[in-house]
């Protein structure tokens, strides 16, 4: 069997000139649809995620670490707000 002559063998076909670069393409938006939680700062936090939509993927971590803050943010408020009132610690003493 003969070797191919032309010099077209797999390492010349990867760089095939009808092939486009890794990372050139167009971001294209998931389109991926968000539920509303009723809770305006998660809310917000979520729709900060369409904002990866139009990066490249190189520009996806700083918007996944700032949503993450934004919740971790938002899950630790639930501590913070106030709740219904403490049972009273004191106690009743019927032996009298």
């Amino acid at each position: 069997m003969e070797e191919p002559t032309s010099g077209q063998g797999p390492e010349a076909a990867a760089g095939d000139a009808t092939e486009e670069p890794l990372g050139s393409a167009v971001p294209q938006p998931l389109g991926v649809a968000v539920t509303p939680t009723g809770d305006a700062a998660v809310d917000a936090q979520l729709r900060r995620l369409a904002d990866a939509d139009h990066l490249p993927a190189s520009g996806h971590l700083e918007v996944y670490e700032d949503v993450h803050r934004g919740l971790r943010d938002a899950l630790a408020a639930l501590d913070q707000r106030p709740g219904p009132p403490a049972p009273s610690s004191t106690t009743y003493d019927n032996r009298s």
